[in-house]
């Protein structure tokens, strides 16, 4: 599809690159990205071909530095109170698309990624940085809110409440090492590497089971908030029962053909 924000683009079979693609405006989020980023997101769900998704955000000055403020502001100030929560709503629901999006997303990150673009950092499934890499939770710093777009569901589950809730009250920087040291991501390669890097570890994944990297991202999220050890291995064994049961199928079906 065309888009006008954002960019897409099969690079090898089962490999997608999604690139956020306002690198004058710091990739900044306006409304053409809003509903581009939700219907590529709906989208993904019935994509049977694609099974990594490599987000990253063009030109050289960051990732993605969060709403763009200058047309949020312009467009909120005419809204009344139920049309802004519709704006809102919408705004957040990007990040359960991309959490209910089948394939693993391995997720870029140079420069900023601030407000908004700190929580697609945070709803893709592995974070590969550059070390001028960093991160704020920046909701708090004009005046909303520090829990906003899913960060306080995620932040507190990926390096813990106790750091988090200081990052999110503070809406402070979190540097590429301190992201590091806390868990939030996988690795921190050199800048020229990043994109690299994310492709050698979409390979190793494709490599491997297709609906076993669907239902091992579907475990994972599921037993993010799982009521104890025994739903966590319930949803296991229904796992692997299933991709078992693929395979003894397969072989059976074989046998009469």
């Amino acid at each position: 599809m065309s888009y006008e924000t954002i960019q897409y683009e099969v690079i090898e079979k089962g490999i997608g690159v999604l690139s956020l693609n306002r690198p004058d405006k710091y990739n900044a989020v306006n409304h053409v990205m809003t509903e581009e980023l939700y219907d590529f997101w709906g989208e993904r769900q019935f994509d049977l071909k694609t099974h990594v998704i490599i987000l990253k955000g063009n030109g050289e000055k960051g990732f993605c530095a969060g709403l763009d403020m200058t047309e949020t502001m312009e467009k909120s100030s005419q809204m009344e109170i139920d049309e802004f929560y519709a704006f809102q709503a919408r705004l957040g629901r990007i990040n359960l698309a991309m959490r209910q999006a089948p394939q693993p997303i391995i997720c870029t990150v140079h420069g900023a990624a601030a407000g908004l673009g700190f929580s697609f950092a945070l709803a893709s499934d592995v974070r590969i940085i550059s070390d001028d890499a960093r991160f704020s939770a920046a909701y708090i710093n004009i005046g909303l809110g520090g829990a906003d777009m899913s960060c306080s569901y995620f932040l507190p589950r990926l390096i813990g409440a106790g750091r988090a809730y200081e990052f999110m009250l503070t809406g402070n920087f979190m540097t590429a090492k301190e992201a590091f040291a806390l868990g939030l991501v996988s690795r921190i390669v050199p800048k020229d590497e990043l994109y690299n890097t994310a492709v050698e570890l979409a390979r190793i994944m494709v490599s491997k089971n297709p609906m076993g990297l669907k239902l091992t991202k579907e475990a994972i999220n599921m037993n993010l908030h799982a009521g104890g050890l025994e739903h966590a291995l319930n949803m296991e064994d229904r796992n692997q029962v299933l991709l078992a049961a693929r395979g003894m199928l397969g072989t059976r079906a074989s046998k009469h053909f």
